[in-house]
């Protein structure tokens, strides 16, 4: 029977921070020729709410501005993100292909679920080609809620899912698992936070620990 993987991007698959502080620098180097800024980029605060949808980013960085501005920015923004990701300028995590190849061969389903937008995530899945390993690609902007939990039921219900896993860095994909009945992997790479991991089922320093553990878990 195949089991079922629902995988986070930014900072589980994909190593966000590689491009982060460049677009997010292009961002605010922008605002400023604008003269809509004026101190410096804000990559610490950035940092600490790494992982939420972007209209929550915009609302935190930029407070002051109205929402007309933060959407010009947001757009702004995910333009310079995918030419830094087709410029070669990201990365993926090194183990991803080497633990994709072995769940595809081991009749594992690989589906993404990402706070992302989906231009970005397009962005990410082509330039890697990761589309044959991956079922399909779900984003956050498919969703009215802005939840993850919503957005992992939409993929339980779309592919008919009854047990499998979310694997991610953060709250949101823990309690994505939760919500859904699934058993929620947490990863502790970069952006990942050690009070958030503690509510998974189980931690991973290294994706492919998962060539370990998932056959125990759905033996």
């Amino acid at each position: 029977m195949s089991q079922s993987l629902i995988f986070d991007m930014d900072g589980t698959l994909f190593q966000t921070d590689k491009i982060l502080e460049l677009s997010l620098e292009d961002t605010f180097n922008h605002l400023r020729s604008l003269n809509r800024w004026s101190t410096v980029t804000p990559i610490d605060k950035y940092r600490e709410i790494m992982g939420v949808p972007l209209p929550k980013v915009w609302e935190t960085l930029l407070p002051n501005h109205s929402v007309e501005e933060r959407e010009q920015v947001d757009t702004y923004f995910l333009e310079r993100l995918i030419e830094n990701i087709r410029s070669g300028k990201g990365a993926l995590y090194p183990e991803v292909k080497e633990v994709f190849s072995y769940l595809k061969e081991n009749n594992f389903s690989i589906y993404i679920a990402s706070n992302g937008l989906t231009e970005y995530l397009k962005a990410i899945v082509s330039y890697y080609h990761l589309d044959k390993y991956i079922t399909e690609t779900f984003s956050i902007q498919q969703i009215n809620s802005l939840n993850k939990s919503d957005l992992v039921q939409n993929i339980i219900k779309k592919y008919g899912i009854t047990n499998g896993t979310v694997i991610g860095d953060r709250l949101s994909d823990i309690n994505a698992a939760k919500d859904n009945g699934l058993v929620s992997i947490g990863c502790n790479f970069d952006f990942a936070r050690e009070d958030e991991l503690a509510h998974a089922d189980m931690v991973i320093d290294d994706l492919t620990e998962l060539q370990t553990i998932l056959p125990k878990l759905f033996k």
